[in-house]
């Protein structure tokens, strides 16, 4: 196995477990006060404050910083799915707040994530990184749409809100590609839509982390975060697939869209 894709491959894993460990961690402390439903400015200030949620943090930024490493060594559809493998982390140690998943939920868990892992059996060459003021201001324009839209649906359902929240981790991953050295005007730009995502998709999530199971409010998270790259990848940044494996990525589209579909009919069935 080639160096690169190795080492990126390892970086991923330990930023999904890292992902899948925070995230219910996240959900307990957003249900335990009712400050953390408020408006992104709000939750903000409480997220501050909670030992908790800074612990989150603290996880999350150890996990992006393994991330960013594989969005550098990895085609962005597998650095995103190796990303996927949080999914499982988080049905796993849901168990710890009395989350038990039916088998329907089981099977799309394994949906997503076979679904997912798919895009790392056609992974190619990654793309170079992305130079030039067109790309910051799509990313700009990119994140100021998906705040008002995020700020309309704060009351939506936890499958709304998730996918949402995985747009913005998706703009957060894409905004990597434009970060390099020397700096320049754009350069600036991109590398400040990194955080700025990262914040806009932590509030919409923990929303849907106090609206449903952890495992129902992540599926559609991942899938969110996993294509938009992915396609942005392969259409405009230069990302590969290898020869002959086109449908492993259309089949892996399919899977991980059923799966998510799967666990929604699970969170309703559990809730009547």
């Amino acid at each position: 196995m080639d160096a690169d894709l190795a080492a990126g491959l390892l970086a991923g894993v330990a930023a999904a477990v890292l992902f899948g460990l925070a995230a219910v961690v996240q959900a307990r402390a957003v249900r335990g006060d009712a400050r953390s439903t408020q408006g992104l400015g709000p939750f903000v200030r409480w997220a501050v404050g909670n030992p908790w949620m800074m612990a989150v943090v603290a996880a999350y930024l150890v996990g992006f910083v393994l991330h960013a490493v594989a969005i550098w060594l990895l085609p962005l559809y597998l650095a995103q799915a190796s990303i996927a493998l949080s999914l499982p982390v988080t049905a796993l140690a849901s168990a710890r707040l009395s989350e038990i998943l039916t088998r329907s939920g089981w099977l799309g868990i394994a949906a997503v994530t076979g679904g997912l892992v798919l895009l790392a059996v056609g992974a190619g060459s990654a793309g170079e990184v992305v130079e030039g003021a067109g790309f910051a201001i799509g990313l700009v324009l990119a994140l100021g749409v998906l705040l008002v839209v995020g700020v309309l649906a704060r009351r939506a359902g936890a499958v709304t809100l998730g996918t949402l929240a995985g747009l913005g981790y998706a703009g957060s991953a894409l905004a990597v590609r434009g970060v390099d050295l020397p700096l320049s005007p754009a350069i600036v730009a991109s590398a400040l839509a990194v955080p700025a995502f990262g914040v806009l998709a932590f509030w919409l999530y923990s929303l849907a982390l106090d609206r449903a199971l952890v495992s129902t409010a992540t599926a559609p998270m991942i899938t969110a975060q996993t294509f938009l790259p992915a396609l942005v990848g392969l259409a405009w940044l230069g990302d590969g697939v290898r020869d002959g494996w086109g449908l492993a990525i259309a089949a892996g589209l399919v899977l991980a869209t059923a799966g998510t579909m799967l666990l929604q009919r699970a969170q309703e069935s559990s809730s009547r």
